[in-house]
Order: structure tokens, then C-alpha cells, then sequence
């Protein structure tokens, strides 16, 4: 008969009555039949997959409303896990024909039951008499023994009708290699409530409901359970188990952990584990069809895993939108405006003060820029732009096209020998599809045992998982949320993959790591969390690589108490509180990060924190880029911090940190920050502090919406000391190997095009600042307000700025060498502090070129100064100290201020051997020998500038000033002349 005599249609209607057998036979008819036999997925095969008594939805307990892919593979799927018990036959090694003629046992059929035509009304008699594969049929009703029931020839007990028709009140001990029980509900016997173990041979368990008992499984015994459900308490123990598998089982209301699986593998296997290890990896490749769709995931899927954890509307913000507009995560994205120049909420940390800018009435007072300037009068400007750090002009600020796009999961095993190893292993406890909710524990693992958990639903527990005493986890694909506590807890030396999970909406972290514990965490998806992400302290390590993270109440990532994580190629992003959090003498690798639109600081280092933080993009945040704490230490090295409400970097002076070749851009308030220890009495609004509460909080993990529970996370877990107190000396030394310093560095960074100043000083201890770009910025380049230690600004080029290039206020104690100050909107440098001006160039600057007033007290030695319209150097009165050997070239002609300008009321200056240069029209007209400063390699403190040779030396007469009355710092009238 042809399939095609008849409409597909009417053929379809008459298939839909064929039992399986008759589908199986009409599909070897024709290749026409067959694809009409499979035609019928929606239909037929849907039927026969959901009336079958020993299986349930494919998708049950996940999401049962889902329909699967195909319902024909779903239950060929079924049907061959189901036979798994049966292959432990003896192997044939003859021929494949005499295969063919081998005669198999026929199996028996028990039926045991109150019913007429019952062979035994007890189980135990129908056990007593049945032969090895024999199937066991329990009639609908409840059936106890009163003691424990030995399986000892391999048998099959099935329940007929529906799944809770048949009950078992009884006691099983599995002495036989195989066993198989189907649709029955165990609940516990009076004198145990251990319902089944076994210790050698291998369980199969399908469509069982457990109620308030226990399964135990000890090595070299197996189990495998499918479609189980564990209510009211019922919980599986596995030890030593080889390998075991529970394929899509429901956990629930359990006052402990759901699963238990202790020990480490046991050496000896039974016939069962092959098969089963086969079954595990055939299922594994079913499900991993991409390295990124997960099968929890796939239905609700964020938007933000579209481009790595930008959404649709980001990628078109640019620059000038991100610095107009006003957003607040907690309250709808918009943020209302400062009123009268105020602050914007939740920027009590940084302070604009007016006394760091130079204001308009500094260059009166006879000091006017002559105004004008004629074509002509351009080939007086000395060039200064092949200084010896144009290397560090600065970038255009980085797009979201060019973040660091996150890895796959396979792009990651790859690159990873020890990751990829994890992910293919198939080895102990392997738990997948199952729904694990509404209690206490989902699965605890201790001492050397090992679990692959794959596919799983965690919800409304205390914990999902606790991996303890060099337990081995392998977490794919799983979805964990709701929990009470941190959903998944590592502790004492656990290891393990955990890749590809949706972690989510946890009362405290959502991955907790500590004493010792060194996972590998790879492309999962870390959010909504009540505390933080990813908490590593106590000794904690581990690899944290591609992931997202991203709107959590407290940091992304918190790491304190020796924690020493590699934290590397993360999305941390739109958290309440801080991105990354290192606190309490934590430490960690943390590199090539994207850390973006998070409430507080991007990354905040405070009391003892000492990471080293390397090439990451900080921006975009809605306070700092970076935040280094009381206290807080670190190597910060080579980041992109830009796009940032508050400042850049804002450093507490009590901290250590090294900044070096960074690229702090376009920040809304300040480039870097450097303020001193708040005052313990005062709310330290006036000095650049958010109030203590706010501060603590929001930059050590606590943030703002989490404020009500406190500043520090809840570390305390059940009991738990904190023993990890006692492991501080411990250190890993992986990341130690930097200089160690005793003064705070700023080294060969690029802070450009920040709404403030780019250098704020208010410190009160010693700070090196040392060959930075600092250009472009709306005010000063750098401003030193408060410095009661030395402050050193050595071999820096200050270019650009609107206002002043250097200003330094009463008080202050700084050291300028070998910097290039070059056409900055006001003064090159205005002094009113002690300290040196050594060895700058300070050229075409809107203004004075150094501009010394109030009570300084400074020498200024052999600088370099071009002043096109005004003077090159101006004193004011009370000024005391030295200017002397200074080359100062030629402005424009119709300047008509002095070179060199001294208030007539000063007697405490000594201005001597200063040389004016004039221009020649035929002469090169450039700073040479040494070529504009800052130099390249050469240290700043080189050699005195010598004259240039072809330069016309027209004011070679000392101007000197007289001295009255005695001397300053306690020095005679002749050393100070020489």
C-alpha cells in the first residue's frame, strides 16, 4: 500500500490508534511511512509519552508546562534508561550471527495483592518465590512488613494503576547486583526510616514518590533514580559512591540537606558503572547543544546576555548623553538635579571646593595679560609637544563596542586544561534536571566526595549547595535562587567547576567562598542578590572568569580577610553598592574587567586591602571610579576609569596605593582625589567624606539599600567560627611579588578631560607623584590644598588645563621637578606653600608662568619659562626664599610686562643669576639641551639647563633684593644669597 493513495491527513487519524509496537513496525516499512510515522510528535507520540506509567512529563519537575523538542526522542530516551538494570548479562564473545539464536530466559509475572487472581496477598512471598529478572505486580494498597525485606536474586516490583495506588511500608536491603522498582510510594517502616540501601549492586528506581524516609547508597553500589519525587523530609545519602544518577527528581520540605554525598569514590566498581557513565554523557551531549544556551535558562533568558550584558538602549549612549543625564538605580534610572550648586545625591564623597580652582583676580593687581596677539607674534611660542611623555596623550574614551567581550563556556575550556577536565567528568554523585525547594539544604558535599550537578532548579532553600572538606563540585546550567542564605557555600580546600549558572535573588551572596576553597567560576549569571555576588574571604581563592554580574544590593564582588581571588574577563555591572569591593587585608588579581554603572565606587580598596588591579574598564559609575580607603593598599595599574559621576580615583591619604598608567578620563568631578583622615568629630562633609555610615557602606560591599543590616556582610553561618582568623599568616604568594612602598605613587597615568581638577591633593601624608599627563581638565591640572607631608610632583606634564597648571596653597609642603607645565587657561604654576620649583618648564600658559604670593617659602632654581603676555615670574610680598638660575625666554613684543617681577614691599626674596633669552628670526627657537621636559628616561633631576649656544644672553646683571633684619628658617643672609 502507498502512504501516498490516501491524504496525509486521514493517515495520520489512523496511526493515531496504533499501540508503540505497531508504530515501531510501520516505521521499517517504507522511508514514505516513516516519515509519516514521524509526522506525528504533537499527537501520537505526545499520547503514548504521557500515558505512560513509569514516566512523567519530560520536563517535570522544572517547568512541566514546557514541551520538550521532540516527544518521540523523549520517550526513546525513557525507554532505553529503563533497561539499564537489565545489562548485566554475561557478554557474549562468539560470533555476532550466534547472537541471533540465542534463547532468552523467559521472565515470570508475580502478582501480589487482595484482589481474586493473586498469587500472594504479601510481598515478602512473592519476593520468596520469584526467580532472578522476574517482575514483581503490586496491586493497588498499602503493603508493610515488619521487618527488613533482603533482595538477594535481581527482581522487579512494579505498581499498577496510578502513581500512589500502591504504598510500601517496608524495609529494603539489596544483597543482588541489580534491582528495579517502578511507580510505588515508599514511606517509612516503624522500625527505620532508611526505606531502601544498598551497598554493592546497582538500584533502579523510576516514577517513585519518597515520603519521610531515606534512600542510602554506600560504594561500590549504584542508583539510579528517575522521576522520583522526596517530600515531607525524604532525603538521599550517598558514600562513596562511584557513580550514582538522580535524572529529573523533585526534593522538597526537607529540614536537612536533600542530598547528602560524602567521601571520596571508592576504587571498586559494579557492572552498573559503565553503563551508567555511558548514560551521563550521552544526556550531557543531548543538552549542551551551545556552550551558552542553557536549558534552566533558555525561557527566561535576560536581555542583558545580549552583547555580554548590554542591553539594546546602552549601545547607543554616548559620551555627552552619559555626562547629561541623572540616574538612580533604586528609583526609576533619573536622578533629580543639584539645587543652587549642591550636590547630587550620593555624592557626599567628593567635594569641589573653590579654593582649589585659581580664580580671575589672581592675575590683577598689575599682573594683566597684555591682550592681542598678532600673526607674527606666533613664532615666539616655543614648541613643547615632543615631551618625553606624549606616549600618554590621552585616548578617545573606549565605546561599548570595544569592552572586552565575555568568553563562551567553550571558549573558556579551551584555554583552561583543568576546567575542561572538570566539565567532562563523570565521576560520584551526578544530579540533573531535578527541582530541589522549600527546605533546608539542596545538596552538601564533604570530605573527598564528589557531585556533577547539571540542569537543576534551586529554590526557597536555606542553602542550595555546601562543598566542604576537599569536596569536588561540577555546577552547569543550574538556576539557584530565593535562598535564605548564600545559594552556594565553599569551604576548606572544596574545588570544582561552576559554569553557566543563574544564580539569583539570594538573601546573602550568591556564591560564598572561604578557607581555602579554589573553584573555578565561569560564565554564569550572578544577580539581584539581597547582599553580594561573590563573597571570597577567609583564605578563600579561585578563578572568577566571564561573568556577569550585575544588580546586586551590595558589591558584585567582596573580598576580605586574606581572600586572594583571580577575579578576571567579568561584566560587573548596575550593582547597588560597589562593583568590587577589597576590604579587611583582602587581596586578589582583578583584570580585564568591565565594571560599569554601579551606584558606588567601581572598586573600593579600604582597611588592609591590597589587590593588585590591572587593565579593567571602570566607568560609567554613579559616584567614583575608584575608592582606596583608610588604611587600603594595592597596585592599580594600566585601567580605564572614565565616565564617572563622582571622581575618577579618590585615594585616603592614611592609604598606600600604587597608581600606575591609568588612563582617568573624562570624569564628572575630579581626575584623582587624595583627601586626609576625617576627623573622628566632625561629619566630614567639608572634607570630602560621606558620612561615616554611608561611606562604610557603600564602599565596602554594604550599599545603600542594604544599609538596614549593617555595614559588614553576615558571616556567621550556623554556628560557624571564624577559624579562617587564625590562617591571616597563611598567604598565598602568588601576587606579592610588586615593591613594597611606604608613600603613596602616582606614576605615569593620563588624567585628561575631567569636570574638575585633574590632581587634587587635601592629604596630610607624603605622596609621590610622578610622570603623569595631566591635561584638558575644566579647572586646575593639579591643585595641592592640604599637604602636610612632602607632596613630590616629579617629571609630570600639566598641559591644557582651564584654569591654573599647579596651585599649591598655604601651608603645603611640595616638591615640583623636571614637570612640563605647558598652555594651561591661567598661571602655569601659583605658589603660596614651601617647597621647591626645580628644573620645569613652564611655558605658553595664559597668564603668569610662575606665580609665587602670601606667605611662601620657596627657591625656585634653574626652571624654564615662557610667558608670551605677562611675566614669567611674578613676588608678592611676604614671600621669602630664592629665585635664582633661571632661563626665561622671550614673549610676544608688544609684552609690555617685566620678565621678572618682585613686589616692592618684599625684603625677604633673594632673586639673583636669572637670564632672559631673546628670539633671533633666523635662530631655532626651541627648548633644547635638555629637549621639553618631562624628559623621556632621563631622571628629572638631571643636570642644570645649560644655555643654549645660538640664544642672545641680553640680561646677564643679577637682580637681587635687599634683606633686612635677620633671615628665615633660622639661615644666615649669606647662604641664602648663595
Amino acid at each position: 500500500m502507498e502512504a501516498g493513495s490516501l491524504p496525509v491527513e486521514l493517515w495520520r487519524l489512523i496511526l493515531a490508534y496504533l499501540p508503540l509496537a505497531d508504530l515501531g513496525r510501520c516505521c521499517l516499512v517504507c522511508r514514505a511511512w516513516r516519515e509519516l510515522v514521524l509526522s506525528l510528535d504533537s499527537t501520537r507520540w505526545r499520547q503514548l509519552c504521557l500515558g505512560c506509567s513509569e514516566c512523567r512529563h519530560p520536563n517535570w519537575p522544572r517547568r512541566p508546562q514546557l514541551a520538550p523538542p521532540s516527544w518521540r526522542e523523549a520517550l526513546r530516551q525513557h525507554a532505553l534508561a529503563s533497561r539499564t538494570w537489565t545489562q548485566n548479562g554475561a557478554e557474549l564473545h562468539s560470533s555476532a550471527c550466534l547472537h541471533l539464536f540465542r534463547r532468552r530466559k523467559d521472565r515470570r509475572v508475580w502478582h501480589v495483592g487482595a484482589a481474586p487472581g493473586c498469587g500472594y496477598e504479601t510481598l515478602r512471598g512473592a519476593l520468596a518465590a520469584a526467580g532472578p529478572y522476574d517482575r514483581v505486580l503490586l496491586h493497588p494498597g498499602v503493603y508493610e512488613e515488619q521487618a527488613e525485606v533482603t533482595l538477594k536474586v535481581p527482581v522487579e516490583i512494579v505498581g499498577m494503576g496510578k502513581l500512589g495506588d500502591v504504598a510500601l511500608l517496608v524495609s529494603f536491603d539489596q544483597q543482588c547486583p541489580t534491582a528495579r522498582l517502578c511507580n510505588v510510594v515508599f514511606m517509612p517502616a516503624w522500625f527505620s526510616p532508611v526505606v531502601y540501601k544498598t551497598s554493592s549492586g546497582h538500584v533502579q528506581l523510576d516514577n517513585c514518590n519518597f515520603e519521610s524516609c531515606q534512600l542510602h547508597i554506600r560504594g561500590p553500589g549504584t542508583c539510579q533514580a528517575r522521576f522520583c519525587s522526596f517530600a515531607q523530609g525524604s532525603s538521599a545519602h550517598f558514600l562513596g559512591v562511584a557513580i550514582s544518577l538522580m535524572d529529573s527528581c523533585e526534593f522538597s520540605g526537607g529540614d536537612s540537606a536533600s542530598i547528602t554525598v560524602e567521601g571520596p569514590p571508592v576504587s571498586e566498581r559494579n557492572w552498573a558503572c559503565k553503563h551508567l557513565a555511558a548514560l551521563a554523557k550521552s544526556l550531557t551531549t543531548a543538552t549542551m547543544v551551545t556552550s551558552n544556551g542553557s536549558i534552566v535558562d533558555t525561557a527566561s533568558r535576560d536581555p542583558k546576555d545580549i552583547q555580554g550584558g548590554v542591553s539594546q538602549r546602552d549601545t547607543h549612549l554616548t559620551m555627552e548623553d552619559w555626562t547629561k543625564q541623572d540616574v538612580d538605580l533604586e528609583s526609576g534610572w533619573t536622578k533629580q538635579k543639584a539645587v543652587n550648586g549642591g550636590l547630587l545625591p550620593g555624592h557626599e564623597g567628593t567635594v569641589i571646593e573653590d579654593d582649589s580652582m585659581d580664580t580671575s583676580n589672581e592675575s590683577s593687581d598689575g599682573d594683566d595679560e597684555a591682550q592681542g596677539e598678532n600673526a607674527k607674534d606666533v613664532d615666539y611660542a616655543l614648541p613643547y609637544s615632543q615631551h618625553g611623555l606624549a606616549h600618554l596623550s590621552e585616548p578617545r574614551p573606549p565605546d561599548w563596542a570595544s569592552f572586552p567581550a565575555l568568553l563562551s563556556l567553550s571558549a573558556e575550556l579551551q584555554r583552561d586544561t583543568e576546567a575542561r577536565e572538570l566539565a567532562g567528568s563523570v565521576q560520584g554523585c551526578l544530579l540533573r534536571h531535578c527541582l530541589l525547594r522549600d527546605g533546608k539544604g539542596g545538596v552538601h558535599l564533604f570530605n573527598h566526595a564528589q557531585a556533577k550537578l547539571e540542569a537543576n532548579v534551586f529554590r526557597g532553600l536555606n542553602y542550595a549547595v555546601r562543598c566542604i572538606q576537599n569536596a569536588k563540585l561540577v555546577m552547569l546550567r543550574n538556576e539557584v535562587s530565593g535562598c535564605r542564605a548564600s545559594g552556594v557555600f565553599l569551604r576548606l580546600s572544596a574545588q570544582g567547576l561552576i559554569a553557566e549558572n543563574n544564580i539569583h535573588s539570594n538573601g546573602e551572596a550568591g556564591l560564598d567562598i572561604r578557607k581555602g576553597a579554589n573553584p573555578i567560576i565561569l560564565c554564569n549569571r550572578i544577580h539581584s542578590g539581597l547582599r553580594s555576588g561573590i563573597v571570597v574571604l577567609g583564605n578563600g581563592r579561585g578563578s572568577i572568569r566571564s561573568n556577569q554580574i550585575y544588580g546586586n544590593k551590595e558589591a558584585g564582588v567582596y573580598i576580605l580577610f586574606n581572600g586572594n581571588p583571580v577575579v578576571s574577563g567579568n561584566h560587573i555591572f548596575q550593582g547597588l553598592a560597589a562593583g568590587i569591593a577589597v576590604n579587611e587585608n583582602g587581596r586578589g588579581l582583578i583584570t580585564e574587567n568591565v565594571i560599569r554603572q554601579n551606584q558606588w565606587g567601581g572598586a573600593d580598596i579600604r582597611r588592609g586591602g591590597d589587590p593588585i588591579l590591572r587593565n579593567n574598564f571602570i566607568c560609567h559609575g554613579y559616584s567614583d571610579g575608584v575608592v582606596v580607603g583608610e588604611r587600603g593598599k594595592g597596585l592599580i595599574e594600566g585601567n580605564h576609569i572614565y565616565g564617572n559621576r563622582g571622581c575618577g580615583v579618590w585615594v585616603m591619604s592614611s592609604s598606600l596605593p600604587q597608581l600606575i598608567g591609568n588612563y582617568i578620563t573624562h570624569n564628572r568631578m575630579y581626575g584623582l582625589a587624595v583627601f586626609c583622615r576625617k576627623d573622628p568629630e566632625s561629619s566630614g562633609g567639608g572634607e570630602g567624606y560621606r558620612p561615616a555610615q554611608e561611606r562604610e557602606r557603600g564602599g565596602g560591599g554594604g550599599g545603600g539599600a542594604g544599609g538596614e543590616r549593617g555595614g559588614q556582610e553576615n558571616f556567621h553561618e550556623e554556628g560557624e567560627l571564624l577559624a579562617w582568623e587564625s590562617d591571616m599568616d597563611s598567604e598565598d604568594e602568588r601576587f606579592s611579588s610588586r615593591r613594597p612602598i611606604t608613600v603613596a605613587l602616582v606614576e605615569n597615568n593620563c588624567m585628561s578631560r575631567n569636570g574638575a581638577v585633574g590632581l587634587y591633593v587635601k592629604s596630610s601624608e607624603a605622596l609621590n607623584v610622578v610622570g603623569n599627563m595631566v591635561a584638558n581638565n575644566r579647572a586646575a591640572g593639579m591643585s595641592i590644598i592640604q599637604s602636610s607631608q612632602l607632596t613630590r610632583l616629579v617629571g609630570n606634564c600639566v598641559h591644557g588645563n582651564g584654569r591654573a597648571g599647579v596651585t599649591v596653597d598655604r601651608e603645603c609642603r611640595v616638591e615640583l621637578r623636571g614637570n612640563g607645565i605647558y598652555g594651561n587657561g591661567c598661571n602655569g604654576i601659583c605658589f603660596r606653600g614651601d617647597g621647591q620649583i626645580v628644573e620645569n618648564d613652564v611655558v605658553g600658559n595664559g597668564a603668569i608662568g610662575i606665580r609665587v604670593m602670601e606667605s611662601a617659602d620657596v627657591k625656585v632654581l634653574r626652571n624654564r619659562i615662557q610667558c608670551l603676555r605677562g611675566c614669567a615670574i611674578s613676588v608678592r610680598e611676604q614671600v621669602r626664599g630664592v629665585v635664582q638660575e633661571n632661563l626665561v625666554y622671550q614673549g610676544y613684543p608688544a609684552n609690555s610686562k617685566p620678565p621678572i617681577h618682585t613686589d616692592p614691599l618684599n625684603q625677604e626674596c633673594v632673586v639673583l643669576s636669572n637670564t632672559l633669552l631673546t628670539h633671533r628670526p633666523n635662530a631655532p627657537w626651541v627648548l633644547e639641551n635638555p629637549p621639553p621636559r618631562p624628559l623621556g628616561s632621563n631622571p628629572p633631576s638631571a643636570a642644570p639647563s645649560a644655555h643654549p649656544a645660538h640664544l642672545a644672553i641680553s640680561m646677564t646683571s643679577r637682580i637681587t633684593a635687599t634683606v633686612e633684619s635677620g633671615c628665615h628658617n633660622n639661615g644666615s643672609i649669606f647662604c641664602c644669597i648663595l
